[in-house]
């Protein structure tokens, strides 16, 4: 069993096996010189570990545990490297108590279960108590987890129980009410630093045979991102090069050999594939656009399925970007259907493109927020019948029903929209969508009202009096004009249309918005 680190920078104390208590200990292997790195490092104490300050203060459910002052049953939740299996180690040190360490992924109900009715028979003969330590709880089935429940009720065992996922998601909630939870932190540069030069130097590391540049030194703390059994590893393997290659110094050149890729803490179907998913979203809605090319690169050198991917993006685009940027979802839609089409190393930079332009596009979430409020209604049981008007009159005796009595082709008026009921009688008035003031929804939120306003048959809001301003000269330039030549009277209302600054006006067929379109939203060529 590999151990998680946490060291202190003072001289090492105690022996370099495992600890033997009178009580015993079962599970642990003792440290050999051949042991890794990491093992042959490992604290003897509690006053050696540095970090996780925060769960060492005097009275502190971390130092009570390991010191034996209290039955507890605890849940240590993590990173790799933070030091969970350390704290088992010297919790196994207490000699009042027998420590039987597990593996999830080796034992079953039957291993647990053996446990427990040794610690029974031994509590009810006045033997120790037992602690029962099992690491990577999570991958314990929830009949697994049950099989615990009971004995770490009346004590029957201390359970010490090591997770790098959340507890929240990955430890049933019985289990999780029964424990105290204790959360530790990745180590920071400073700490990880000061131990390697501690493995350089001590006797139970590299004993001073080594020295270590400090670009390598740069090298192994970068690459370790706080897990310092990551670091201890990198720094055994560079030793290993550097004696292969006959050389004294571990420069940077062996430390980059060695240890080639940093290992990016991500685990597809843990607690940080979702915090790095949020992490992405977040940033493309907040437009910080290398924050979001920085979260789409952590998940593609993670191997993240790049259909995953692709799905957020379709989603974001209508989310997010919605109506202030059309054309987003068609880019998302085109770099998911890259995903299948082109596939990956090669669909990074379709992908690439899709965060670029969706965390530079202006936000709306206006369909966001019309849908959501519609769903509601419709909940809510708001709604009434299909108008008569808009009911199916296609079939047989459809007509003798009334349906599609009333009903107004909007093709048929030259304004292509007509003054019409489409909602049913409870929600006449009721304005779902409410568009927003930036990027394309602008010119919606100029065209919406006299849609409606139309629709709904409601009068004309008083015109506003208008000061008068005299013609242009025939020879003057426009303003607008796209490049300052002098546009003549007769011309500019053409460059009008083309700058799309034309009248806003539904009074007739060939009535344009600021955007170029008609009143009903469709494009004049």
């Amino acid at each position: 069993m590999e151990s998680d680190a946490l060291f202190s920078l003072g001289a090492p104390t105690g022996s370099r096996g495992a600890p033997e208590g009178p009580a015993g200990v079962d599970g642990f292997t003792p440290v050999a010189d051949d042991s890794p790195l990491p093992v042959r490092m490992r604290p003897a104490s509690l006053d050696e570990l540095i970090g996780q300050d925060h769960l060492l203060a005097p009275g502190a459910p971390l130092r009570q545990l390991v010191s034996g002052g209290a039955g507890m049953s605890v849940i240590l939740w993590g990173p790799p490297g933070s030091g969970k299996t350390t704290i088992a180690h010297l919790v196994a040190g207490a000699t009042d108590r027998r420590f039987v360490a597990l593996s999830a992924l080796s034992a079953g109900v039957k291993d647990v279960r053996a446990v427990i009715e040794t610690a029974r028979r031994q509590r009810r003969s006045g033997g120790p108590q037992t602690v029962l330590f099992i690491d990577e709880v999570h991958r314990f089935s929830k009949t697994q987890q049950d099989s615990l429940l009971a004995a770490v009720e009346d004590r029957t065992v201390t359970l010490l129980a090591a997770t790098t996922e959340n507890p929240y998601f990955s430890v049933i909630s019985p289990l999780l009410s029964r424990c105290v939870l204790l959360t530790l932190q990745p180590l920071d540069d400073d700490a990880v630093r000061g131990l390697l030069r501690r493995a350089v130097a001590d006797e139970r590391g590299l004993g001073g045979t080594l020295t270590l540049a400090a670009e390598a030194e740069d090298h192994l703390v970068r690459l370790a991102s706080g897990d310092v059994r990551k670091a201890l590893t990198a720094l055994e393997a560079a030793a290993a090069s550097a004696s292969a290659l006959g050389v004294e110094r571990i420069d940077l050149a062996t430390a980059e050999q060695a240890v080639d890729v940093a290992a990016v803490r991500y685990d597809r179907d843990g607690d940080a594939h979702y915090d790095v998913v949020s992490a992405f979203i977040k940033s493309m809605r907040g437009s910080d656009v290398d924050a979001a090319v920085h979260w789409l690169a952590r998940m593609l050198v993670a191997g993240e399925d790049a259909r995953l991917i692709a799905r957020r993006l379709v989603i974001f685009a209508s989310e997010d970007v919605g109506m202030a940027d059309p054309t987003a979802l068609s880019v998302a839609t085109a770099a998911a259907h890259a995903v299948e089409y082109v596939g990956l190393p090669e669909v990074q930079l379709n992908l690439a493109q899709a965060v670029i332009h969706l965390a530079t596009a202006p936000k709306s979430n206006s369909a966001t927020t019309a849908i959501g409020a519609a769903i509601a209604d419709v909940r809510a049981g708001r709604g009434g019948s299909v108008p008569r008007g808009l009911r199916d009159a296609h079939y047989a005796g459809a007509r003798g029903l009334g349906h599609g009595t009333g009903y107004r082709y909007p093709h048929d008026d030259q304004r292509g929209v007509v003054t019409q009921q489409y909602v049913p009688d409870d929600l006449v008035g009721v304005d779902y969508y409410q568009p927003g003031p930036h990027g394309a929804e602008r010119s919606v939120a100029t065209r919406l009202p006299l849609l409606r306003r139309i629709v709904r048959g409601l009068p004309a809001p008083p015109a506003r009096p208008e000061a008068p301003t005299a013609a242009p000269p025939a020879a003057t330039a426009v303003a607008g004009s796209s490049d300052g030549s002098p546009v003549t009277p007769q011309a500019a209302p053409a460059l009008a249309v083309r700058n799309g600054r034309a009248a806003t006006g539904v009074d007739g067929p060939g009535t344009t918005q600021d955007d170029g379109t008609n009143a009903a939203g469709e494009g004049q060529q």
